[in-house]
């Protein structure tokens, strides 16, 4: 059986643009060279609201205030299952720090779409952006090639 992940994937929202993080400082990173948000793993005996604040200081500097929970996404990927719950943040505060995992970057929601990023990631964006009502997907990868998405 598979061990399924739990994780958090926060995108922290600023004058219609999202804070992105490019994977590209840590060696052997499954997400290499992909923009994403920040977050991580969910710790034993945290709640995933604590874990997304505690992964946006960890990476970001930056303080949450509040925040949304927007979703779920179940991505599948060969002998890899992982669940990671998605936030949208908008009320936080502080100055971005470097971040050891990659390099922050405040993007352009108009133009999201323009940088490297899981094929998947591509499906629940829209809903985010757009505030749609809680979605949970499945997303399904073949050797980290996108194969399905199912609405669940």
């Amino acid at each position: 059986m598979k061990y399924l992940h739990r994780t958090v994937l926060c995108y922290l929202r600023k004058d219609d643009c999202y804070l992105l993080l490019l994977r590209n400082k840590k060696k052997n990173d499954y997400n290499q060279g992909k923009w994403i948000g920040v977050g991580g793993k969910i710790e034993q005996n945290e709640t995933i609201d604590e874990a997304a604040i505690r992964e946006v200081k960890e990476e970001t500097g930056l303080d949450v205030h509040s925040l949304s929970l927007a979703g779920e996404a179940v991505f599948i990927n060969d002998d890899y299952e992982e669940i990671m719950y998605v936030y949208e943040i908008t009320d936080f505060s502080g100055t971005l720090i470097d971040c050891k995992e990659g390099v922050l970057k405040w993007i352009p929601i108009k133009d999201i779409y323009l940088y490297p990023m899981w094929e998947g990631d591509k499906a629940f964006l829209p809903l985010l952006i757009n505030h749609a009502p809680y979605f949970r997907q499945k997303i399904y990868y073949k050797k980290n090639q996108l194969v399905k998405i199912e609405n669940y």
